[in-house]
This record gives structure tokens, C-alpha cells and sequence, in this order.
């Protein structure tokens, strides 16, 4: 399985950018999102980027990356605070599933 990680480029080039995330940089290949300008946040697998992400997007996907190594670690203190929208509120199944319900 292969997991991505968010990471912003700060130095770009020619087929390669060096991006950073959580105090780490590293040269990222950039040839399946093409040359990026700095800034631009990235989905990187692999030392490899395969998709350009908003900040909000890579937010988001920092949030659930931090909330698994809470739980691979056995912690789930704080977890809640990292999904501020499911948290607090009842779950609910997307429409798509919704509809396999029986008629109440």
C-alpha cells in the first residue's frame, strides 16, 4: 500500500521540484503534474507527485495522516479535534447508500 503525502514546493526546476512537509524537504519528481511554481501544494507517492492539491485539500490529508499515527501508536486523545467536520454529530450514509435502505 502506498500512502500520500502532502507537500508544498519551495524550490522548483525542470522535471523535479525540492518540496517540503513537517520539517522535511526532498526532491520530488514532478513529470506526471508537470514543472509547479513555489507554493503549489502536491500529493507525493514515492519521492514521485502525481497530483496537485489545494492548501485546503493538503490540510485535510495532513489531518488524517496525523490521526492514524495517533492510532497506530494507540492513542486517540485529541483524534476528534483533527475531523472538526464528523465530529460531535451523528454519522450519516451518503445518498448513494441511502437508497438501499428499507422504506421506513
Amino acid at each position: 500500500m502506498c500512502i500520500g503525502v502532502p507537500m508544498k514546493v519551495i524550490r522548483p526546476g525542470s522535471g523535479y521540484a525540492v518540496c517540503e512537509a513537517a520539517g522535511e524537504s526532498r526532491e520530488v519528481d514532478m513529470r506526471l503534474v508537470g514543472d509547479q511554481p513555489e507554493g503549489t501544494w502536491v500529493l507525493v507517492f514515492l519521492d514521485a507527485a502525481r497530483e496537485v492539491v489545494t492548501s485546503e485539500q493538503a490540510s485535510l490529508i495532513g489531518n488524517a495522516l496525523a490521526a492514524l499515527r495517533l492510532a497506530l501508536a494507540g492513542n486517540t486523545e485529541g483524534i476528534d479535534e483533527l475531523f472538526p467536520d464528523l465530529a460531535g454529530r451523528e454519522p450519516e450514509l451518503p445518498p448513494h447508500l441511502q437508497i438501499h435502505l428499507p422504506s421506513s
